[in-house]
């Protein structure tokens, strides 16, 4: 992928707003369990920066995908996971298929104050019962009228404490699993929503997350997203962005990761030399940096595909694993050379190492990944005849 003046002068606004804004707080952040989300992202929409691909008609900068993976690979800069799966949560995740198929009314109730950070938003697929299995989430929206009436729940909602909205996927219908599904927009103060308290999580510790309970919430058909039936097929296309986006962030952390224990390494001294001088360290830190140098490849490939109008499923997918495993394996090789100090809450190395941990669970599993991937090389067994 080649990048223009442009695309470098957008890597230097994110990564000056990281550096101004976040970077020196994320530490606190960490500790109070939240980070101020409406007034990062009202200065993050100020910049342009919720709205990079999104139509100019609606507040957005018009730009091709490419900006977005650009931005989505500075905020990897961000010293946690947490936010940066918060801003990706408002700008690849929850507004993706409201910029491409929902009506203009919609997308100027929604659409625009999100790009402008004047709303945030979650998105509502994972259940209890089905996280990776999308097609067997039983939350219902029946029509009453020129409403829908919507029962259930969502659970591992990223946002959702401080949401304004929540673009819900839900079944419309009995029919089967696949045509059932609609997206609708849902104000997060309709009557009839509440919320478990924040979820105490492993990693990811400032970004707030909790179960919603939709008991008779009741909005009008017209915040239906596209077609009805239509949903599970927008929201495969959301987790393409989603994946990409997931993949992409992850990179500079990785990095820095790296990097960071090579500093380590250089000044702790062991029998005498520096760790560093151990073969075994400094080989183990060449391979890794190969590995995110040949991750961040296959980013910017499915990127260029993705823009070039081209269905990236099978690449994004395949991000999407390498991503989660690469995360696991640079981080838990960074973490051991750290010895006793890589077990301590507060460093680094280890934040990283129970954030990145995600990346393989959430946004389909590396299981679900590999299920995709294999079914698109055609090697998938089919469901035996009963």
């Amino acid at each position: 992928m080649i990048f223009t003046q442009e695309h470098e002068e957008l890597r230097r606004t994110v990564r000056n707003f990281v550096d101004k804004e976040i970077n020196p707080h994320v530490d606190q952040w960490e500790k109070e369990g939240r980070f101020p989300i409406h007034d990062i992202f009202k200065k993050a929409g100020e910049l342009g920066l919720l709205g990079i691909s999104k139509p100019e008609k609606f507040g957005g900068m018009g730009l091709d995908y490419s900006y977005s993976i650009v931005a989505a690979e500075e905020f990897g800069t961000i010293h946690c996971g947490g936010i940066p799966m918060a801003i990706g949560v408002q700008t690849d995740m929850c507004t993706p298929a409201l910029a491409r198929f929902g009506s203009d009314e919609l997308r100027e109730e929604f659409l625009r104050p999100a790009i402008a950070g004047e709303m945030v938003g979650c998105i509502g697929v994972s259940e209890v019962g089905a996280g990776s299995d999308v097609a067997g989430m039983k939350t219902t929206a029946r029509k009453e009228g020129s409403d829908y009436v919507i029962n259930g729940s969502k659970m591992w909602i990223t946002n959702s404490p401080s949401a304004d909205f929540i673009c819900l996927l839900a079944n419309t219908s009995d029919d089967k699993p696949h045509v059932n599904k609609s997206l609708i927009m849902v104000p997060m103060n309709t009557p009839g929503i509440s919320l478990s308290a924040h979820l105490d999580k492993l990693g990811m510790r400032s970004s707030e997350t909790a179960q919603v309970f939709f008991d008779n919430v009741r909005v009008p058909q017209r915040y239906r997203i596209g077609h009805e039936g239509a949903g599970f097929m927008m929201q495969m296309l959301q987790f393409q962005e989603e994946r990409m986006f997931g993949a992409a962030n992850i990179l500079k952390g990785l990095e820095h990761c790296v990097d960071v224990t090579i500093d380590y390494c250089k000044e702790r001294r062991t029998f005498g030399n520096p760790l560093i001088e151990n073969q075994v360290i400094h080989f183990r830190m060449a391979e890794l940096m190969t590995e995110i140098e040949s991750l961040r490849a296959l980013v910017y490939q499915a990127v260029e595909l993705y823009v070039s109008g081209k269905d990236v499923t099978r690449l994004a997918s395949m991000a999407k694993l390498k991503a989660g495993r690469l995360g696991r394996e640079v981080t838990d090789a960074c973490l051991q050379y750290w010895g006793g100090m890589g077990f301590m809450w507060d460093n680094h190395v280890s934040r990283a190492y129970r954030d990145t941990r995600l990346v393989s669970i959430g946004g389909g599993a590396d299981e679900i990944m590999l299920g995709i991937i294999c079914k698109l090389m055609g090697i998938l067994p089919g469901k035996k005849k009963g």
